[in-house]
């Protein structure tokens, strides 16, 4: 019996290759890579008639990167799909595949009211009104109607889900998805003899054997280790050579409290974000682990030493809500970012306190001081305070240390929305919660970096927020693995929580 849903399509003169696989794209694999259409090889790809719709009501945001991506997929397919012969029959593409706009016969042609395919649809999907399960119903309708095996492709769980219950394959767009892998370790250990490492002590570096050497990419970070137990931490530089970290004592603002590393993984991202050769760092680390406040620490540190390299700190970060959002947040921009950038003010408070901390073996010399002065006498603060509005009477309320800092313009607040076309030279932009970014919109904050700034990616893959992107797919693993091996970029991974006991323990255990 003549299928009468494959008689149909065979009317629209449709044009499919056979011995492949069909692609059906949903919306947001789309929004998510404007590009996907040209990275399914030789296979033919399906764009539902309703996923323009959905385009069509995405385009108009100015500010978002959702309206622009929509803006460049319709620009896109109308050079593909110029006239309405290659809208209904499909064109073939440059790498080797095809591309159709499919419009759905099942839901609008009364020769199919009764086709199996159709009641089936309607048993699992009643509400077809719904732009989801319209697209569900184009990729059945390929299915059903076309040889090839049919995929649906999005990021969107609940649509993969409903696919499956129908017996369609869905899959997510895997493209720009890291490989699957075990549990990466947050460094290498190096066995050597106790004579090794005593030279590679004096000497500051040391050649490994092609066994110890395999794995490693460039700038990774090492621990040497004796059989005695005496570590050294090393970095791999290529061809089999590890050589010492080069870090100060200590680190410090400005008026600030001097900031050490508190274990081997601190030094590691220390030693990336002090070596001037390094302009892009990833950090990975959990809540607690010291990404904000040692990345801060160390840049405030490198605008004030001797040979200064960055004109000033740049801060910004993804507005993307945990929970239900609050709204729309009045004033200036900084004032509409402060919220979001809450906890590098924290850090800033803590590197640089309103009252500097007093030295231990001071305080009972300074108290013994004190009671033979006149206590009415006028104390000298020890920052100078500041107003808003420049006045130094009352009325204004005073600036804290760091808030001077973001006034003079050392440390400024960068909106994301805004950054397409700026160019951002000697700068060192810290970019925090990285994961919740696609990796296109990573792509697009990286290449605004200019010759001499230096651009730090934190963020932490088990707490993502943005329903588009995971723990393969998110902006801050894709930068990790893509620009790993070269020599102008270096990973960190924090495992060791410093913040507290119990944030640590509520870290690993809830």
């Amino acid at each position: 019996m003549e299928n009468p849903v494959a008689a149909v399509a065979a009317k629209t003169k449709l044009k499919v290759t056979t011995k492949v696989k069909t692609y059906v794209l949903d919306t947001n694999v789309l929004l998510h890579d404007p590009q996907s259409i040209f990275k399914f090889a030789e296979n033919n790809l399906a764009i539902p008639v309703e996923v323009l719709e959905e385009l069509d009501a995405i385009k108009g945001e100015q500010s978002t990167e959702r309206g622009r991506n929509a803006r460049w997929v319709h620009r896109i397919l109308s050079e593909l799909l110029p006239d309405s012969r290659s809208m209904l029959e499909g064109v073939r593409l440059e790498t080797g595949g095809t591309l159709s706009v499919i419009i759905n016969p099942l839901l609008a042609d009364p020769a199919l009211a009764g086709s199996p395919v159709l009641h089936k649809l309607r048993a699992v999907l009643p509400d077809l009104a719904k732009k989801d399960n319209r697209i569900i119903a184009a990729a059945l309708y390929v299915k059903s109607a076309y040889p090839p095996p049919t995929i649906l492709v999005t990021k969107d769980v609940n649509v993969a889900l409903k696919a499956r219950a129908l017996g369609l394959e869905a899959q997510d767009y895997l493209n720009d998805k890291v490989p699957a892998g075990d549990e990466e370790a947050a460094y290498r250990e190096i066995p050597l003899t106790i004579y090794e490492l005593q030279r590679f002590c004096s000497e500051g570096a040391f050649d490994i054997d092609d066994a110890a050497a395999h794995g490693l990419a460039l700038n990774d970070y090492v621990l040497l280790r004796s059989d005695e137990g005496k570590t050294m931490p090393a970095r791999f530089y290529g061809d089999g050579v590890v050589r010492r970290l080069r870090l100060p004592d200590f680190v410090k603002a400005p008026g600030g409290i001097p900031v050490r590393a508190r274990n081997l993984e601190q030094q590691f991202l220390m030693d990336a974000l002090l070596d001037d050769s390094i302009a892009l760092v990833t950090c990975q680390g959990k809540a607690g682990t010291g990404k904000t406040l040692l990345s801060i620490a160390c840049a405030l540190h490198q605008l004030h030493d001797d040979h200064a390299r960055y004109d000033g700190v740049s801060i910004s970060r993804p507005v993307i809500a945990l929970g239900k959002d609050i709204g729309f947040l009045p004033g200036t921009l900084d004032e509409k970012m402060k919220p979001w950038l809450q906890p590098y003010f924290d850090a800033l408070e803590v590197l640089i306190p309103s009252k500097p901390p007093k030295e231990p073996q001071f305080a009972a010399k300074k108290v013994s001081k004190k009671s033979r002065h006149d206590h009415s006498a006028p104390v000298a603060p020890a920052y100078p305070p500041t107003t808003y509005g420049g006045g130094s009477g009352g009325g204004g309320a005073a600036l804290k240390p760091y808030e001077r800092l973001i006034r003079s313009g050392m440390v400024e607040i960068e909106a994301l929305a805004f950054i397409r076309g700026r160019s951002i030279a000697r700068r060192f932009f810290i970019l925090d919660e990285a994961q919740q970014l696609t990796p296109h919109e990573v792509k697009t904050v990286i290449t605004r970096i200019s010759e001499g700034s230096k651009i730090i990616l934190l963020g932490d893959p088990a707490q993502i927020d943005n329903p588009y992107v995971d723990s393969r797919s998110n902006g801050l693993v894709y930068a990790q693995n893509r620009m790993k091996g070269h020599a102008l970029s270096a990973h960190v991974k924090l495992t060791k929580g410093e913040r507290s006991k119990l944030a640590e323990l509520a870290a690993d255990l809830l």
